[in-house]
């Protein structure tokens, strides 16, 4: 009877320790989503301002490179199922 007071005492530590653990995760994953959405607005807002300042073309064309050999290299995908 003693035996099965201890197993049930220290599971119940074991569920609390648990129970704070995730308690503590789920802290700090609230923190980390809420610096992400922030630095993703911070980052948004820096690129508004640098578009201003160096102007709009010179941000497109750096963000989209053309790739000359792309078409070449494209392949259906009705001709790989046979």
């Amino acid at each position: 009877m003693t035996v099965q007071w201890f197993v049930m005492g220290a599971s119940l530590l074991v569920a609390l320790l648990a129970w704070a653990q995730a308690r503590r995760t789920a802290k700090r994953l609230d923190q980390l989503s809420k610096m992400y959405w922030e630095l993703k607005y911070q980052h948004g807002e820096l690129r508004v301002q640098i578009e201003r300042l160096t102007g709009p073309t010179a941000a497109s064309a750096q963000a989209s490179p053309t790739r000359d050999g792309a078409n070449a290299a494209f392949v259906p995908l009705a001709s790989l199922k046979r």
